[in-house]
């Protein structure tokens, strides 16, 4: 069946609704008829005297709500000007998004704009669009939920990181602080208690630290026990400082839990936005950062730009360090021990030194602390007690026997809890066929209190291979001295803060005169660190001192030359150690 073309008609002084789906009013290759075939919102819109009107629209326009008449139509109304310069265009198609209706009920379509020819004559367009309210409102759904702390109901790690790019510009930064709040002791709860106490007092935790903070300032739970804030500062950085006290009073009064109560303390970093200039994100980072200081301190830290320099020279020493290990590039320098009575070298102390790719002599005051911290110093102690060993072999082939002198190595702490330390010791002096009574091992009293029954097990067998064990830097630690005697210790190291000045400072020499008699009553020798004079070695050797360390006999020197001093103060070899 063929359909007759309809006849122009003129166009009325009052608008009326255009036909919907009336196929009379298009002939068969007509937009009409493309408009009754789409499943989708569609109308023809065309330009005539100055205003838009409706050529066609098929039912699902209607049925969405978008008018029948142009005047009335939200498109006409709200999308006219885009219409408008769209027809008056050479161009034939045109996208774009648009959101209808109030914020709360707003609908989502994708609108098109289509045609097939620019006609200056005719200029009328056709309008589809597509509805993408429901996929919009899933989409914000999901991400709704995935920016939200399933158990506190906070904003996430993710949800807070999208706050802080939606509040914290370049213009308004110095006006906003994060806050990073972590709990101490929370493992135990979960260890001990269970995951579902653990989980109740997070929810506990969060209210409290909620009901501390004001209404504009914004909390999330970043994860496990840390929570974040992004604090508005109306009277600068002290305002942050003011929240972390109400805090922490706020978690003063202790938690019920079951039959427990239980009270929780926390670590606070602060940074703040002024200091920030790149990526909102980093101003978390930078508050984990204070938090890490917040743990030493026992209170709030404001994140400081010269720690974070720091740090980061202390990352790039631990990339060369490690490199210096793995390529050989460490050495060890031996500084003489002497008999205070004979002035005879009894020892030497081995201490690491590096000079690094380009040139730099780095203090061990600068890599010891970083290698401690990364887990270096287990291969770098290593090797240190592999070197001593090699070195005594060497010097015995030089003197064509047992040389005369012992050579001390320090353990670390870290080490001592890391690696099997009697096994490593053993190891290197079989390598070398060197024996256990030609090496003295040094542990700081760090190293003991922080695990004595272990410590106690691992130097009983080093004294089973026939090492001399001594305590380094005495008297700066707490030692348990009733744990002190039931340690085989044979000596004492006083440290050097109270050697140097020790003539000048009475208290100086009452510490040291203390310790020289607790040595003596443990049946224990004594080595004084820090010597640069002949006066002080004297009153030293007077006192009871039984050895002395120092500048007085020299600076740590390298193998060759450490020797070379051995054979000119003691003479011709075959003179038995004294330690």
């Amino acid at each position: 069946m063929a359909f007759r073309r309809a006849k122009p008609v003129p166009v009325p002084t009052t608008e009326r609704a255009p036909p919907v789906l009336d196929p009379r009013a298009f002939g068969p290759t007509s937009a009409g008829m493309v408009l009754d075939m789409l499943p989708i919102p569609a109308a023809i819109v065309a330009l005539a005297e100055e205003s838009l009107h409706f050529e066609g629209i098929n039912k699902p326009f209607r049925m969405a709500g978008l008018g029948a008449i142009a005047s009335e139509s939200p498109v006409i109304r709200l999308l006219g000007d885009r219409i408008r310069r769209f027809v008056e265009s050479e161009e034939t198609s045109e996208e774009f998004p648009w959101r209808f209706g109030s914020e709360v009920d707003s609908r989502h379509f994708r609108v098109k704009l289509a045609r097939r020819s620019f006609n200056s004559e005719k200029l009328k367009c056709m309008v589809s669009l597509v509805d993408q309210t429901s996929e919009l409102r899933t989409e914000q759904s999901l991400r709704r939920e995935m920016a939200t702390d399933s158990l506190t109901g906070l904003p996430n790690r993710t949800g807070f990181s999208d706050e802080l790019e939606d509040t914290i510009t370049p213009e308004n930064c110095g006006g906003h602080a994060v806050m990073v709040i972590d709990l101490a002791r929370f493992g135990r709860v979960n260890a001990c208690m269970g995951g579902l106490a653990g989980d109740e007092l997070l929810i506990s935790v969060a209210r409290r630290i909620k009901g501390a903070l004001r209404g504009r300032d914004v909390l999330a739970r970043l994860g496990g026990d840390e929570f974040g804030v992004l604090l508005t500062l109306d009277d600068g950085p002290q305002d942050a400082l003011h929240v972390a006290k109400r805090i922490e009073a706020a978690l003063t009064n202790p938690f019920r839990l079951s039959d427990f109560e239980i009270r929780v303390e926390c670590s606070i970093g602060i940074a703040m936005g002024s200091d920030n200039d790149g990526d909102p994100e980093d101003l978390i980072r930078n508050a984990q950062f204070a938090v890490k200081r917040s743990k030493k301190t026992s209170r709030a830290e404001v994140y400081q730009t010269h720690a974070f320099d720091i740090a980061r020279e202390q990352f790039s020493i631990e990339t060369e360090l490690r490199r210096a290990i793995e390529n050989g590039q460490m050495a060890l320098y031996y500084q003489p021990i002497c008999d205070l009575n004979t002035g005879k070298i009894t020892s030497f102390e081995a201490l690491a030194r590096w000079t690094n790719e380009e040139g730099v002599t780095l203090s061990p005051n600068d890599f010891i602390p970083v290698a401690e911290e990364s887990g270096l110093i287990v291969p770098l102690g290593r090797w240190a007690m592999d070197e001593a060993a090699k070195t005594i072999a060497a010097w015995d082939r030089g003197a064509g026997g047992d040389c005369g002198a012992r050579v001390a190595v320090n353990l670390s702490a870290i080490q001592l809890h890391r690696d099997n330390i009697p096994d490593m010791v053993k190891r290197a002096l079989d390598t070398y066929g060197v024996p256990g009574t030609r090496l003295t091992l040094e542990l700081t009293e760090s190293a003991i209190v922080t695990d004595p029954d272990r410590v106690a097990r691992v130097m009983t067998a080093l004294k089973g291979l026939g090492a001399t064990l001594a305590m380094d830097d005495f008297g700066t630690g707490y030692s348990n001295l009733a744990f002190l005697q039931k340690l085989p210790i044979d000596v004492l190291k006083i440290d050097r803060s109270f050697v140097s000045g020790m003539l000048a400072d009475r208290d100086k020499i009452a510490i040291v005169r203390a310790i020289l008699s607790l040595a003596q009553a443990l049946g224990m020798k004594t080595t004084a660190e820090g010597i640069e004079t002949n006066e002080l070695a004297q009153t030293l050797a007077a006192l009871g001192c039984s050895y002395g360390q120092g500048f007085l006999y020299s600076r740590a020197l390298a193998r060759d030359d450490a020797y070379s001093l051995l054979i000119e103060r003691n003479g011709p070899p075959a003179i038995s150690s004294a330690i």
